[in-house]
């Protein structure tokens, strides 16, 4: 994340342009170096943990010598060090090797499934916008009263619902016993409906009550006070002042929890049978199949980063007072 300090307004030049560049070349690099550092982690993790990987390609029945071609087919009888090494020459070509479970390319397999978990992460973030930023504005509006009480506490019981139990409550109340909705998968659009909103449920309750907290705070500012005096319209004073200079830690909530999400909602999708990488991922660590791990943790590790880094663009557009990476100590 980006250290950002409040200066005086920058003044517009090619010198701001080529700082953002610069900041913007770091952060790429350092997001390659996470990357890398995250996906040999992995490779070495998975190789650590108990089980077999051939045994669970070939099968129960499997005999002796069927485990040790599986074995040799993979390249799992090799050293440890001599795989890392073909991992990583693999690496630099975009060759993350072949699923074990799907006997395909491993990152195919993953990007195959990317486009639904970006959808759901999206259609989640923008539900959670519409409805976490209005009523966390309301509920800055009438703080201390008994109708803010009553929203907090709702948003309290909505961030204390873990997401397995809200995805099964929606799933029985309108795909069973109301049956308006489909239970599983992404036939039509409608089944994106109730997954959306199980990730909702959560969002908007953290959201809700962060823009709370920062619109209390706006809202009580001298600068609001002056602006009032000088006539400005309610609606002008919540939205164009307070909620200006609010915008910067709700935007980086909001994408922060984009990010997570475009890790894969694992209980949301495999509750709704939702065809994303979350899903992807519990089946590659039933299978030990190593290829789709890596390509997975590779696959979601640069979208995350990707997301972080244009969060962090995004501050100067939102108040000019932010400066990024070393424009801030000139």
């Amino acid at each position: 994340m980006a250290t950002a300090t409040l200066t005086a307004p920058p003044r517009p030049g090619p010198s701001r342009a080529a700082g953002l560049a610069r900041y913007a070349l770091t952060r790429v690099g350092q997001g390659v170096l996470t990357i890398f550092l995250t996906v040999s982690t992995v490779f070495l993790l998975v190789r650590m943990a108990p089980g077999d990987p051939a045994a669970a390609y070939a099968g129960p029945t499997a005999s002796t010598e069927d485990l040790e071609r599986v074995r040799a087919q993979f390249g799992l009888d090799e050293p440890l060090f001599t795989q890392y090494l073909t991992f990583l020459r693999n690496l630099l070509t975009g060759d993350l090797g072949t699923s074990y479970s799907f006997g395909a390319p491993a990152l195919d397999v993953v990007l195959d499934r990317v486009p639904y978990t970006i959808t759901l992460a999206v259609s989640a973030v923008l539900v959670t916008t519409l409805v976490a930023v209005p009523l966390g504005v309301w509920m800055a509006r009438r703080a201390d009263t008994g109708r803010e009480l009553g929203a907090n506490v709702l948003t309290v019981a909505g961030q204390s619902m873990p997401d397995f139990w809200s995805g099964i409550m929606l799933l029985t109340v309108f795909a069973v016993l109301v049956p308006v909705l489909p239970a599983s998968g992404f036939a039509t659009w409608s089944g994106l409906v109730l997954p959306t909103l199980t990730v909702a449920v959560l969002q908007i309750a953290l959201i809700s009550r962060l823009v709370r907290r920062e619109m209390t705070g706006a809202l009580a500012s001298p600068y609001l006070t002056v602006a009032r005096s000088r006539g400005a319209g309610e609606r002008s004073l919540i939205w164009r002042y307070a909620m200006a200079n609010s915008a910067i830690p709700v935007l980086t909530a909001l994408g922060t929890r984009f990010a997570a999400m475009l890790n894969g909602v694992v209980v949301v999708e495999v509750v709704f049978s939702w065809p994303g990488v979350g899903s992807l991922v519990v089946r590659a660590l039933e299978t030990r199949d190593y290829p789709l791990i890596q390509a997975t943790v590779l696959v979601t590790a640069a979208l995350a980063i990707g997301v972080q880094l244009l969060i962090d663009l995004a501050y100067p557009l939102l108040d000019p007072r932010v400066r990024l990476g070393k424009e801030s100590a000139r």
